[in-house]
């Protein structure tokens, strides 16, 4: 069994690129995969492997400048559900692309998973899921507005034209791990909301701690490894994925006639050409 932990922290490095090598040393030696991003506004990332390894990957992160307050989340895998490891110096750990946004000087209220349902319930809260569409469409809470956004950048542009449906209301929002949510709350803190609210640790801490016969979150959750989603206490679920797009297939979804397996689903169908179709069943064949 493989532990996979979910971590970002909003903190300055006055030198990121200096970081990588390190990290990725770290890492490798310890047989550890997964994505680690690193800008000058902080770290972000998931990873897999086993305990030792993931437990000096957390050892070096902590020891970073102003990252020994470090916190992740944890879930298991039978197998690695990632195939290599990145190690890479970005622009900003989650984009949103607004630079005047900085989670470190103020964000909205921290929800803890076990108050977010007395929270969503009341009348005058609109809760808000600042996921991407395909993250949505497999799962949310009840009642959740979907911005069917694309990417997590049109967010600031989904607000400005939507903001009055959401006047004298108290907004909540919530992601996956979180870390959306704190430049999300940020945003929305600097047009003036006063009362800003987020479900800390996201969605996944939510599905660890409240019992399912509580919860009022309806599907599963969309993940961002080969695990591809999970379900209540962090167990497997049942959608795979699209080696074309990266979107979740469902089994409606493989039943289509423009599903290919590792060459099209019937949400990137139109978004690839038949050369760029022939390209991925060559990979296909490869992979075996």
């Amino acid at each position: 069994m493989f532990t996979v932990a979910a971590l970002y922290h909003f903190t300055r490095f006055a030198d990121p690129a200096a970081l990588i090598a390190p990290l990725r040393a770290v890492a490798e030696g310890g047989g550890v995969r997964g994505s680690l991003l690193i800008a000058g506004e902080g770290i972000n990332g998931t990873i897999a492997g086993p305990r030792t390894g993931i437990d000096a990957v957390l050892a070096a992160i902590r020891a970073l400048p102003g990252c020994s307050d470090l916190e992740w989340k944890e879930s298991t895998a039978a197998q690695l559900p990632f195939d290599r490891l990145k190690v890479r110096l970005k622009r900003e750990i989650v984009t949103m692309g607004q630079p005047d946004v900085d989670p470190r000087a103020r964000v909205g209220h921290y929800v803890e998973a076990k108050d977010w349902n007395d929270l969503i319930r009341q009348p005058d809260v609109v809760v808000i899921d600042t996921r991407n569409d395909y993250e949505v469409e497999i799962g949310t809470f009840e009642g959740a507005v979907d911005p069917q956004t694309t990417s997590f950048g049109e967010f600031p542009a989904w607000w400005e034209a939507n903001r009055d449906r959401f006047h004298n209301k108290r907004v909540a929002m919530f992601c996956t791990g979180g870390i959306r949510c704190e430049k999300s709350t940020n945003y929305l803190l600097g047009q003036g909301v006063e009362d800003v609210f987020h479900l800390k640790g996201g969605i996944l801490k939510y599905l660890e701690e409240v019992p399912e016969e509580q919860s009022l979150w309806n599907g599963e959750c969309y993940v961002f490894d080969k695990r591809v989603s999970v379900t209540h206490a962090l167990g497997q679920g049942r959608y795979g994925m699209c080696h074309a797009c990266g979107r979740p297939v469902g089994a409606d979804a493989k039943a289509h006639p423009d599903y290919e397996e590792g060459v099209s689903c019937p949400r990137c169908i139109g978004e690839y050409s038949e050369t760029d179709r022939d390209r991925f069943r060559m990979r296909q064949r490869q992979r075996g």
